[in-house]
């Protein structure tokens, strides 16, 4: 209850840092309670409960008090100590508490914050594999208090940049960028908070990730107007970069985007304590999960704040009313689709007077840019835009 409660009240900012940091002083005053009240009211006092209280303590107070400065050392010295603490407190309860159910109250808890050590250290453990067996490709480059991956590869104009779905990475394009880069210059990005790109003390919302890659394709000095191609969510980062920024992009390409809505309530700032919850949410992952699931705790955050902040995206990709005659193409999956999301997309493709929407029948969301035979007709748009902007003639219908 006490971990509730620092992790819901002010007790430090809502971060995920914080939060988690709430969570073990939380436990903290609990294992405390037990060794002063056991010593004060009953004939069996555990003061051996003093030792994990301080050690939750001392590393809760560490990770509210100074955040992502001392997480990394926080989560390689803690799982470690916590399992020695663990197994020092099974013998302990085994030498000081007598009677097999008051000890069976304990065994679980002490056995789950065993499994829990092991689950963080694996999570580190396997973390830090991956940083040293995966080189970054690119550069990084800061866009103003923060720094964001950028990737190009191939040659010619315009450039294509590609725009990854809500939650999802650079990497998760390869495809994409692969079969691209054969006919010109391609360059891929992770938002920040995403990949190999910094993260931010604030969630971006749609408006700041339209602004964040204006400047890191300036800084990064990536000659325009480019072809835009935004896949799901960003569709919509896209369609905002477009309204931001029209002289800047010759085409666009919409793969199975999600649909601008401009009665949507915009960005709304989060309650204190919903923030404290999302960091809650995504924390799970520093005990493994993550790894397990190819993430780390970071990642999720950063997509269950996406998604909280969708209606921000949303409706300011709705002012991108008119795209002109520039080359507009929209590919809609055809596997899950309903008349009402197809009608969307023809609304999508009414943008420009010069569009073509086509609906892969055999291609879902996610085939149109994972899986191989998809992703070339996405591939294959993106190059007809291509074209299109090269030669100053319409897309052939």
């Amino acid at each position: 209850m006490t971990a509730v409660l620092l992790v819901l009240v002010p007790f430090g900012p809502a971060t995920q840092s914080a939060v988690i940091g709430s969570v073990l002083c939380g436990f903290a005053v609990g294992w405390a309670m037990l060794a002063l009240l056991t010593a004060r009211f009953t004939d069996q006092p555990q003061r051996w409960a003093f030792a994990p209280a301080a050690l939750m303590g001392l590393s809760g107070l560490l990770l509210v008090a100074f955040g992502p400065a001392v997480q990394p050392a926080v989560n390689w010295a803690l799982p470690a100590a916590m399992l020695a603490v663990s197994i020092y407190m099974i013998v302990r309860v085994r030498q000081n508490l007598r009677g097999s159910r008051a000890r069976w109250v304990l065994y679980p808890v002490i056995a789950a914050l065993g499994l829990a050590s092991v689950g963080a250290g694996y999570q580190a453990i396997g973390e830090a594999v991956d940083a040293q067996s995966a080189s970054m490709p690119g550069q990084m480059v800061d866009v103003g208090g923060h720094r964001l991956h950028l990737y190009c590869a191939g040659s010619g104009s315009p450039t294509v940049v590609l725009e990854a779905g809500g939650g999802a990475a650079a990497a998760e394009l390869e495809l994409l960028r692969s079969a691209v880069e054969r006919d010109t210059r391609v360059c891929v990005y992770d938002r920040a908070g995403r990949g190999w790109s910094d993260s931010t003390s604030t969630p971006a919302h749609g408006i700041q990730i339209a602004t964040d890659l204006h400047t890191l394709l300036e800084r990064a000095h990536v000659p325009g107007p480019y072809v835009v191609a935004g896949h799901s969510f960003g569709g919509l980062y896209v369609q905002m970069f477009a309204t931001q920024y029209p002289s800047d992009v010759a085409g666009m390409v919409l793969i199975d985007s999600t649909a601008p809505d401009a009665t949507s309530p915009g960005y709304q700032p989060h309650p204190f304590i919903l923030d404290r919850v999302i960091a809650l949410l995504s924390s799970p992952a520093q005990l493994g999960l993550g790894h397990l699931f190819g993430g780390t705790a970071r990642d999720l955050l950063s997509t269950i704040n996406e998604y909280a902040d969708a209606g921000d995206a949303v409706q300011h990709a709705a002012s991108l009313t008119d795209f002109g005659d520039k080359p507009l193409f929209v590919l809609t999956a055809g596997i899950g689709g309903d008349a009402a999301k197809f009608a969307a997309q023809d609304r999508m493709a009414a943008l420009s007077t010069d569009s073509l929407h086509r609906i892969v029948e055999n291609a879902s969301h996610q085939m149109l840019v994972s899986d191989e035979e998809s992703a070339a007709v996405t591939a294959h748009a993106i190059l007809d835009v291509v074209a299109a902007v090269r030669s100053g003639e319409p897309l052939t219908k």
